[in-house]
């Protein structure tokens, strides 16, 4: 089993965030479905189901973008210490 270094491991860390933050945004971002030409009291359970769905997909996204954000943020104290335990090896300031 190969153990990864704690720099490799924060750059991966920040790439999957970048990702996530990524398809987060997109999903916040999309358009939402148009809704039918028909007045709005005569909506069935099937259109009010579906408009409820829309919304929790969005509020999942956002969620999901805050995760990523505090992914981002975990993974660049990461990559911080990283560099101050090799400063401290190396006996230098990096």
């Amino acid at each position: 089993m190969q153990i990864q270094s704690a720099h490799a491991s924060g750059l991966q860390g920040l790439s999957s965030a970048q990702s996530g933050l990524a398809q987060a945004t997109t999903a916040v971002a999309a358009p939402e479905q148009p809704k039918p030409a028909q007045a709005q009291a005569t909506q069935d359970t099937v259109t009010l189901s579906a408009n409820a769905t829309a919304q929790t997909d969005k509020t999942s996204a956002l969620v999901s973008a805050v995760q990523s954000e505090q992914q981002g943020e975990a993974s660049v104290k990461v990559i911080e210490a990283a560099n101050e335990t090799i400063g401290s090896l190396i006996d230098i300031e990096v």
